[in-house]
């Protein structure tokens, strides 16, 4: 998200101890991402892709379904173990974007979701430089829930808070940049931007698991820690929500030319 810290102030964050709850609840950007990616030339057909922080896959998996063909890369070993025992033609190696183990100019794009803030921003586009094409692309986007305008999403991360007060990821504005400040900051072009709000549907019991998943629960508390906020978070949405409903999400995308 935009704006947010990477880090959580005594907390060190491992996403390998999300994994199994990131696999199965954590839900993909909707399909509306990708169709709008391919027309500004993001995901084609037979396009080479390097998935940056893939985490477990969700990205990559989607790009080559629709016929790209797909490296992930993620530091976390669990996230990559995730990754690949779903069923996809994508590929997935336990990498760093600071260290991008493929050879130079072989792939056409990048793309980083959710994830850039955690790199050192200029040895990772060394790294891009040196494994793009002349011309490739880089694609920074989100799919972040709005808690300042969702009373359920607005409720949970005041659990978080009163579990975790470290955690710095919540009360996410929602505000999008014309161009992302590191990138402006550092002579990158912008080729094309959008974005646009959707309503995903959850039950208590997929909110409870992508709450669990979130960077300020399993990602930096202890188990018994996580097993006490899910208990009151179980609670909290028996009162304040049915037992179907949906979390207002907002998506956005920018394509950076790094020449």
């Amino acid at each position: 998200m935009h704006g947010i810290a990477k880090t959580d102030p005594g907390r060190t964050i491992d996403w390998s101890q999300t994994s199994g709850d990131y696999a199965r609840y954590r839900p993909g950007p909707p399909e509306a991402l990708y169709a709008r990616l391919s027309a500004l030339g993001i995901g084609r057909q037979g396009q080479r892709i390097v998935d940056l922080g893939t985490g477990t896959g969700v990205v990559a998996h989607a790009l080559a379904a629709r016929g790209a063909d797909v490296v992930g890369l993620d530091i976390a070993p669990g996230q990559i173990a995730a990754a690949r025992s779903a069923a996809s033609a994508a590929q997935f190696i336990v990498a760093s974007a600071e260290a991008i183990p493929l050879p130079m100019a072989s792939y056409d794009a990048a793309i980083a979701s959710q994830c850039w803030l955690y790199f050192d921003a200029d040895r990772a586009l060394a790294e891009l430089r040196r494994v793009l094409r002349p011309g490739g692309l880089l694609c920074t986007c989100h799919f972040s829930w709005l808690p300042r305008e969702d009373a359920v999403a607005r409720a949970s991360e005041a659990l978080i808070l009163a579990h975790n007060p470290a955690w710095r990821g919540g009360d996410w504005a929602g505000d999008i940049p014309p161009i992302p400040l590191w990138a402006a900051e550092r002579g990158l072009r912008l080729q094309a931007m959008f974005w646009f709000d959707a309503e995903i549907p959850f039950s208590q019991e997929a909110w409870r698991g992508r709450m669990r998943a979130c960077r300020g629960v399993a990602a930096t508390l202890p188990p018994d820690a996580v097993a006490a906020f899910d208990a009151e978070h179980a609670a909290l949405l028996a009162r304040i929500a049915p037992a179907q409903f949906t979390i207002r999400h907002r998506v956005d995308a920018h394509i950076l030319s790094l020449a």
